[in-house]
């Protein structure tokens, strides 16, 4: 908008809107009420083209937002980096105390697999045990 000459153009306005238009100018610091419309038009226009929505989100939120997110993602990695070593100790441990045949780790993986899909991921110890023991299906 450097170089543009400004053009002379009437307004109405009922006088409600004018009253809010001198208030809402005086608290954000325009110098009159031709530079508040300029803002007001700029802002609306780009609210209605949506060309970079950020641009007309408050800093404060994206940021907030955006730290949030980062936290919840460092703790989660965090998390499952210790999920992790955990099992790897319990596998190391129960692969150093048991023989397992290939084909039986096989098909344990494949039924493993097939339960949590079915079940969504909530499998509990005890329902594995009353499996294991023969008295009810894993996904009952």
């Amino acid at each position: 908008m450097e170089g543009e000459i400004k053009k002379r153009i009437p307004v109405w306005l009922y006088p409600s809107t004018i009253a809010a238009l001198d208030e809402w100018k005086e608290k954000d610091n325009c110098k009159s009420r031709s530079e508040f419309l300029e803002k007001a038009i700029q802002f609306y226009t780009g609210y209605l083209s949506v060309q970079i929505c950020t641009d007309y989100l408050p800093l404060a939120i994206t940021s907030a937002l955006s730290g949030m997110v980062d936290s919840s993602e460092n703790r989660i990695s965090r998390l499952l980096f210790k999920l992790t070593v955990e099992l790897s100790m319990l596998m190391n441990l129960y692969a150093a105390q048991n023989e397992i045949d290939e084909e039986v780790l096989r098909k344990l993986r494949t039924k493993c697999l097939s339960d949590v899909k079915k079940t969504n991921g909530k499998i509990q110890l005890e329902d594995v045990v009353e499996y294991q023991q023969g008295n009810r299906a894993l996904d009952e």
